[in-house]
């Protein structure tokens, strides 16, 4: 057994829907800009780019019911919703076709954001970690299990806060599917068990103020609840 110099770290994992299993997470990918009206919000032009990625630390995910402490150096935190894929299976230059014999379910994350620290990393050609990879800024609820709810390619986005709906989407506007962002981005890292693929959000997005309740869904996917403390 190997000695080392302090504990190691519990090992990051999400719940797993109607199990006493967890799911346990060894990278958070996130694609950007998957939706074209969201796109524009965020002005940029709508039309299909190549994707791009960044990510966010596993130790960043948040259970369903948890409580996001607002972060520090911002007063502009801002929600995304997404419908997450969970992977059970890795590999290199994965085809199309056999992308989603990968894939160990689907569940509700949002993507919150540090958007005045964002911006300007953006403004001065920055990575983007302070915005995005912060302490417990990757919520995901249980995760559904794709051999029960199959691979959901439409189905209703949401997101209220306080029981006002903030965001709408629907699965069938992602401009690049779950098989093409899998298969892209077996191209740029070797993809492993316990990957989690944050795929992208609607419009709609905008701040959070403490002590709002937050409530994503994804139709036949699944619910997260969100309280900001």
């Amino acid at each position: 057994m190997p000695s080392y110099a302090f504990p190691p770290p519990q090992q990051p994992a999400v719940a797993v829907r109607g199990t006493s299993m967890l799911f346990p997470a060894r990278r958070v990918y996130c694609v950007g800009r998957n939706y074209a009206a969201h796109a524009i919000e965020m002005g940029h032009d709508p039309n299909r780019e190549p994707p791009f990625f960044f990510m966010k630390t596993p130790d960043a995910l948040l259970p369903d019911g948890g409580t996001f402490p607002y972060p520090t150096e911002t007063e502009d935190v801002h929600h995304e919703v997404e419908m997450v894929v969970a992977l059970e299976k890795g590999g290199r230059d994965i085809p199309e076709a056999d992308a989603l014999d990968l894939v160990f379910g689907y569940g509700v994350g949002i993507d919150f954001t540090r958007r005045d620290l964002q911006a300007e990393a953006k403004k001065l050609a920055r990575p983007w970690e302070v915005g995005k990879a912060f302490d417990h800024a990757a919520p995901c609820g249980p995760l559904a299990r794709a051999a029960e709810i199959g691979h959901p390619t439409k189905g209703a986005v949401t997101l209220d806060v306080n029981g006002a709906r903030r965001q709408t989407g629907d699965l069938d506007q992602l401009i690049w599917t779950v098989p093409e962002m899998i298969a892209y981005l077996s191209r740029l890292f070797e993809l492993a068990p316990g990957d989690l693929i944050f795929t992208g959000t609607p419009s709609g997005v905008g701040p959070v103020a403490r002590g709002d309740a937050l409530n994503g869904a994804v139709e036949g996917v699944g619910e997260l609840r969100v309280t900001v403390g």
